[in-house]
């Protein structure tokens, strides 16, 4: 007797601010359009729970609390995210800060201008985790003014747990896109490994390379969207909490892992760790692929031959 062929399905959806997308391999198009809803439904979950946006998520209600310096008590889905925030701020040195999303009011990406340094110096004295008591699970603030911010560990987390979902309700076929980060199920229905572009940061309209996988995460951290060019250079969104200002080293830090949460904050920190990220990369021993500000690749994943050091790359970054 033939096995049944699986029926292929693909769905786009807007959430957390990104084009998202799910491709997943079932016995029918109506059970795959179901699991991928109900990943859906739990993405959308997250976001309102912890979007900086939505003044009744629990990110607004800690905030509210942080204005003013206090004490909150949070949910168990909450303070795992901060146990693992403590983690990389620990692994990072101190430069991994979910403390330091304050700092986005002095620099602003739709504006070709730089920020005063006395406004960074002033929402520096606001930045600092070493400044919260976190004694699970209640959080305290222990001086106004300060405020948190997820962004670096929700997207990745809500790209694990869609996965999980999926495969719990017996998807082994699938992957799963939100905006870049990826984690895939298991490999497509016929066995072959799913192509995975990843962006040049420089040219909107080329790869850096293409990766095939079969399993595991993908996740990338870099100046693709958000940046800013002043007297011809280049200004990213990834900000060193303790000076305020832009990273200067690593243009896009790309890591394969076995979960997306994982892979996320190691592109972030090696962003963040500037001339020592690649040396942590290489002691961390994930797959890496980077690309510095003057267009020179290395990681320990191989790009093909034609991708090679960017000739036009500011040499002033």
């Amino acid at each position: 007797m033939q096995n049944t062929p699986l029926k292929y399905y693909r769905c786009e959806f807007k959430a957390m601010g990104t084009l998202c997308e799910i491709q997943l391999f079932a016995l029918t198009k109506t059970k795959a359009k179901k699991v991928a809803n109900a990943a859906i439904l739990d993405v959308q979950r997250l976001e309102r729970l912890y979007s900086r946006y939505k003044p009744d998520s629990i990110l607004s209600k800690i905030n509210r609390v942080a204005l003013l310096g206090g004490s909150i008590k949070v949910d168990e889905e909450t303070a795992c995210l901060l146990d693992y925030a403590v983690t990389c701020y620990q692994q990072s040195d101190g430069l991994f800060d979910i403390t330091s999303g304050i700092l986005r009011r002095a620099w602003k990406f739709d504006q070709d201008q730089l920020p005063e340094q006395s406004l960074i110096d002033q929402l520096l004295d606001s930045v600092g985790w070493h400044k919260v008591v976190w004694q699970r699970p209640v959080l305290t603030f222990s001086m106004p003014g300060m405020e948190i911010d997820f962004g670096g560990i929700v997207k990745e987390y809500a790209v694990d747990r869609a996965a999980a979902l999926c495969f719990a309700q017996g998807i082994k076929h699938g992957v799963i896109n939100l905006g870049g980060d990826i984690k895939v199920i298991g490999p497509r229905a016929d066995g072959n490994p799913w192509r995975i572009g990843i962006k040049h940061p420089y040219d909107k309209e080329s790869l850096l390379d293409t990766l095939l996988l079969q399993e595991g995460a993908l996740a990338s951290s870099g100046d693709y969207e958000r940046c800013i060019t002043v007297n011809g250079i280049r200004y990213g969104h990834v900000l060193n909490p303790k000076t305020g200002w832009p990273v200067r080293h690593l243009a896009a830090v790309s890591v394969v892992g076995d979960f997306c949460v994982v892979a996320g904050s190691a592109s972030t920190i090696a962003m963040l760790k500037e001339d020592k990220g690649t040396e942590w990369l290489t002691e961390l021993g994930l797959p890496n692929l980077w690309v510095d500000v003057h267009g020179v690749v290395g990681g320990s994943i191989k790009p093909k031959p034609k991708v090679q050091q960017i000739p036009w790359a500011s040499s002033n970054l």
